[in-house]
């Protein structure tokens, strides 16, 4: 999560940013249902400026926007923030996303092969969501309250999730599952977002140090790298 408030102005100001995060009070509660109806508005706003960007923005200008994206990790997240924010917002509210992604991403190739290649195209898209439930985020309070590992998406769940605060804990165990092993970006960016330092103990488990002193760290470790805790 990209915590600079002092970003040039976007969809949201610097003071809106500041809010979000906690780091500007609001003296009456009225300033404070004022100050969320106006972030609303901007988003909104924002979201209907996209179907005149789609049409009118200069093609160069759309080229070197993202042309960034190869080095530009920040903007990389935000785009996944932008679609994630959506999905969330139509899941939440009984709107299939393929309703919106479905005829998005078919006009596009049209325009894409019409600009391009000089021909029509006929598109097939396939979007197939599947889950399956996992541990319980009270069982993952509890494996971190008794010490034990967590995976890194059981953390990204639960910080999400937002009941429980992790940063009251002095050291987060984590482990990498098979089927779940997200690269070490996703685990600094967790981390940092966390406050907290991540030490690799080996290629499958890692530590994020909260608050713990240089000794207790140091016993941790051992105690990692002996293979102590259950494995998630």
């Amino acid at each position: 999560m990209n915590t600079d408030t002092d970003r040039e102005r976007g969809v949201l100001s610097p003071a809106d940013r500041a809010y979000l995060l906690g780091e500007r009070e609001m003296s009456h509660e009225q300033s404070k249902r004022n100050a969320e109806a106006r972030i609303r508005r901007r988003i909104r706003a924002g979201v209907l400026d996209f179907d005149l960007l789609l049409h009118t923005l200069p093609e160069k200008d759309r080229r070197q926007l993202f042309g960034r994206t190869a080095t530009d990790e920040a903007f990389l997240d935000g785009l996944r923030a932008m679609i994630a924010f959506t999905y969330l917002g139509l899941e939440s509210h009984g709107v299939d996303f393929e309703e919106v992604l479905e005829p998005a991403v078919r006009s596009s190739e049209e325009y894409l092969a019409a600009t391009d290649e000089n021909a029509t195209v006929a598109v097939d898209i396939t979007f197939d969501v599947e889950t399956t439930v996992g541990s319980s985020l009270s069982e993952t309070v509890s494996r971190l309250e008794a010490g034990d590992p967590v995976t890194p998406r059981e953390l990204f769940s639960l910080v999400m999730q937002g009941e429980f605060d992790p940063t009251a804990l002095d050291r987060i165990p984590l482990v990498r599952s098979d089927e779940a092993n997200p690269g070490d970006e996703f685990l600094e960016r967790l981390a940092t977002y966390l406050e907290g330092e991540l030490t690799h103990v080996t290629d499958s488990r890692a530590v994020i140090r909260l608050a713990a002193s240089d000794d207790e760290g140091a016993t941790a470790e051992r105690t990692d790298s002996d293979g102590g805790g259950d494995e998630a």
